[in-house]
């Protein structure tokens, strides 16, 4: 039996290339050796205030990106969190386990809340719906940035602590971070990551870019005044940045792209970034065009959803019975 393998994005800012090449594209190898759920985590997406039409719109527009990257219907489960009931249901289960304290020491919380003049409660208590998320299906192991591994602690924490209350009922999730790659930097700051809700547009490629917009975007890229390409992330960040972007889009080595670009201009070097680039993302934009607005996509999410609940309820039961709420059943 393959162990499972739950995966939670918000639908707020854009897709980036750094998203694709760091998760999406991991997706696809995942899902042919392993049992995996893919989550649009939208009641997430509301601790923050949002516009309902647009996080409508970025809800359906992610589920297309995930199966336009690679993410086979058939293997996998895509669905979105709003439509299984008991993710809010059991999310509330784990609220009543969790202490304010550990909640407080979150740091994304911290960052997330400070200067801010009101701050929603939701804000506090979003990682036990995270762990309600990731419990409900029985996940074996959650592969996360490192932004995350605070509250995938937090989460073995709750299910370890409902175990030791009311009896082994949830299945302690491994954490698996990222195996070793290309981690993608901002154009502009190639210090820090590419991050989707960088306001920053020059910043970030994202996958529905146009060509020109992508090459107008690698053209302003940040580099240095030395005019040599080669790659030294110490003190090359933004050259190093694009022949990581180039050898992750084209599928050729650091070494390859270096020794190709010996002795050319940074014009040549970016021009070449964007072609690889353009060509990478045309089939994906293809696929996700034909797919966005089509009843297809509404299939997939449908099967999805119903595959999902069939799972979730099962666990939800369970821990409320353990709980003694309800009538027993």
């Amino acid at each position: 039996m393959m162990k499972k393998i739950f995966s939670g994005v918000q639908p707020t800012g854009t897709v980036t290339i750094g998203n694709y090449i760091g998760a999406f594209r991991q997706f696809t190898e995942l899902q042919h050796e392993y049992d995996c759920l893919f989550c649009i985590v939208d009641q997430h997406a509301i601790t923050m205030r949002q516009d309902p039409k647009e996080l409508s719109r970025t809800i359906r527009s992610l589920a297309a990106l995930y199966v336009a990257s690679g993410i086979d219907p058939e293997k996998a489960i895509l669905f979105i969190q709003s439509e299984v009931p008991a993710h809010a249901q059991a999310g509330w289960i784990m609220q009543c386990l969790s202490y304010i304290g550990e909640l407080e020491r979150m740091t994304q919380f911290k960052d997330k809340s400070e200067g801010q003049d009101g701050v929603s409660s939701a804000l506090l208590t979003y990682p036990p719906l995270m762990a309600a998320d990731i419990l409900l299906y029985n996940t074996d192991i959650v592969p996360v940035g490192d932004d995350q591994t605070q509250h995938l602690e937090l989460t073995r924490n709750l299910a370890e602590r409902f175990n030791s209350r009311y009896g082994d009922s949830l299945t302690i999730p491994e954490i698996r971070t990222p195996k070793t790659g290309a981690r993608i930097k901002s154009l502009q700051e190639p210090l820090k990551k590419m991050s989707k809700s960088d306001p920053n547009q020059k910043a970030t490629i994202s996958l529905l870019d146009t060509p020109k917009v992508i090459e107008k975007k690698i053209k302003s890229a940040v580099t240095d005044s030395e005019g040599i390409v080669a790659f030294d992330e110490a003190n090359k960040p933004g050259v190093s940045n694009l022949l990581s972007i180039e050898s992750a889009m084209s599928g050729q080595s650091i070494e390859a792209l270096v020794s190709k670009y010996d002795g050319l201009r940074y014009g040549d070097f970016k021009a070449g970034v964007a072609e690889a680039v353009i060509g990478h993302l045309a089939p994906i934009q293809e696929k996700y065009y034909n797919l966005v607005e089509s009843s297809t996509l509404d299939d997939i999410l449908d099967d999805g959803r119903e595959r999902a609940n069939a799972i979730a309820t099962v666990t939800l039961q369970k821990m409320e019975n353990a709980m003694g709420l309800g009538r027993q059943r």
